[in-house]
């Protein structure tokens, strides 16, 4: 299932029934209506194992436009705008100068379908698989991690990508194993059958290869713990043909910071 992350002002405010969209900017994820996305609440937008599906939605409609073009009928929804030129401000607040009124947006919106913990017993699922990844332009350099989860018959549960700075590969890799584990302990998995393209990360994990790199430890411990909370979980080395999706979620994050910086 594909997500959108949300601050977490604007999640209690989902949860609370008093906000159905959502503004994004150079945002290029597969969205259509009817989709049914789970919604991921940054309760700090600084530390992604902080971040946690509140529960999912389906998407009513999908507005796409240059800043420029966007009208004030365009703009009535939860987050209300005077003109264009106090959004494009806003806008710019958060994202440099570089936001011009050719600038796509979208206008996404919503009905909340519930809590995440509002699943029933009956429907829940126990056991999944996770795809996870992560990748350094420069390395060190400029990083993100992507991780896909699904259900043993290939449904996608949750999918996401995100920019972890400057760090290295390695550190990438571990980030999303990191986070991937978070995010499967949060659905109620319980048994979980992790696969990687990073031997390192595998063979650290089921103790072949020891952590010898003190910038790793703190991550891999990270990992141990939360791997230990699971009934039942496996790490398995894949080549990176099987590893596609959680590669093309890295490189999604990372071209978009890079888009980001060319004004």
């Amino acid at each position: 299932m594909k997500s959108l992350k949300i601050n977490h002002d604007f999640a209690k405010n989902v949860i609370a029934g008093k906000a159905h969209s959502t503004w994004r900017i150079n945002d290029d994820k597969d969205l259509h209506v009817n989709d049914v996305i789970h919604l991921i609440d940054k309760v700090d937008p600084n530390k992604p194992s902080s971040y946690e599906p509140i529960g999912r939605a389906l998407i009513t409609s999908i507005l796409e436009k240059q800043i420029g073009s966007i009208t004030k009928e365009d703009m009535v929804g939860d987050e209300k705008f005077v003109s264009t030129d106090e959004l494009l401000k806003t806008f710019r607040r958060y994202y440099g100068p570089q936001v011009d009124s050719k600038t796509p947006m979208k206008l996404i919106r919503f009905d909340f379908l519930g809590l995440e913990n509002e699943t029933t017993g009956e429907g829940k699922i126990l056991e999944a698989k996770m795809f996870g990844d992560g990748g350094s332009r420069g390395n060190p350099g400029p990083s993100a991690y992507g991780f896909v989860i699904y259900d043993m018959a290939d449904k996608i549960l949750v999918e996401d990508g995100g920019y972890l700075g400057i760090t290295t590969n390695n550190q990438a890799e571990y980030q999303s194993l990191k986070v991937g584990l978070e995010t499967a302990l949060k659905l109620g998995i319980t048994s979980l059958h992790v696969n990687m393209d990073s031997l390192l990360v595998i063979n650290q994990m089921k103790r072949i290869y020891k952590v010898k790199n003190v910038d790793l430890l703190p991550l891999y411990n990270s990992a141990v713990e939360s791997s230990k909370k699971f009934k039942k979980i496996t790490f398995t080395h894949v080549p990176r043909e099987r590893n596609k999706k959680a590669d093309s979620l890295v490189n999604q994050v990372l071209d978009t910071i890079n888009d980001k910086k060319v004004v």
